[in-house]
């Protein structure tokens, strides 16, 4: 594997046709970041598993790619993270097994913020739902999907990082202590795995102009804020053969 250190993926150059032919999964993709990314991946020629609850905007990023790039580009997975079982990921594995074979790329997007508190009064169902959704579903996902990505020429696993989980900050509670764990995890999964095909990278998007940073930060004025739009394509070249090599890296989108 080459050193993360001379790779930044928001200046190394991605093709008009980066991803064709692979089959990338990601999660979170109702609306903001996960939405953006995986229009831009179709567009950038890959097929898309888009992953996530049931409802309207799923459907309605189905219809957008299908309308732009053809129905054969995108795949809806209709999957909650925060209540699935053994069984649905068994089944989720089976019917992406059945359908492409292999998976070439894996996403974690999805993340749920929580509320701001102090430790000494966080709530713990709270606690629990977060690092369930931001962290243990990202664990299990990836575990179940193993062996699909050992089939692909050229895999990558992408964690959604954090500012709050490289460097603590109060009153963050678990979503800041779920995103200090995706690190973990994504540096011991890469030790794991160097001796495979598979890449695996977290990628930290900033400040962006989404739902839940508005939960995060009420006051502040959206419109100076990057937009999900915007940010796409250091998430293209870590999931593309542009990162090819590159494993166990830190990176950042702004």
């Amino acid at each position: 594997m080459s050193d993360p250190i001379d790779f930044d993926p928001r200046s190394t150059p991605v093709s008009a046709d980066e991803l064709q032919g692979r089959v990338i999964l990601i999660t979170g993709v109702s609306q903001g970041i996960g939405r953006a990314v995986a229009m831009s991946c179709a567009q950038h020629g890959a097929t898309v598993l888009l992953l996530g609850r049931p409802g309207r905007a799923l459907n309605d990023v189905f219809a957008q790619i299908s309308t732009r790039y053809g129905a054969e580009r995108a795949t809806i997975i209709e999957f909650d993270l925060e209540n699935a079982l053994a069984r649905d990921y068994d089944a989720l594995f089976a019917a992406i097994e059945e359908r492409y074979q292999r998976l070439d790329g894996l996403l974690h997007n999805a993340g749920m913020l929580g509320q701001l508190s102090p430790i000494e009064h966080y709530d713990v169902p709270t606690w629990c739902r977060v690092l369930q959704v931001n962290l243990t579903a990202a664990f299990v996902l990836t575990q179940i999907l193993l062996p699909l990505l050992k089939r692909s020429a050229d895999a990558s696993i992408v964690f959604t990082a954090s500012s709050v989980g490289r460097k603590g900050r109060a009153y963050w509670g678990a979503y800041a202590v779920s995103k200090f764990a995706l690190e973990g995890l994504n540096e011991v999964l890469a030790e794991e795995l160097s001796a495979t095909r598979i890449r695996v990278n977290s990628l930290n998007p900033g400040a962006t102009r989404t739902r839940m940073r508005r939960q995060a930060y009420p006051a502040e004025d959206a419109a100076a804020l990057a937009t999900p739009e915007s940010i796409t394509r250091p998430y293209v070249a870590l999931l593309g053969p542009a990162s090819r090599g590159i494993s166990g890296g830190r990176f950042d989108a702004q």
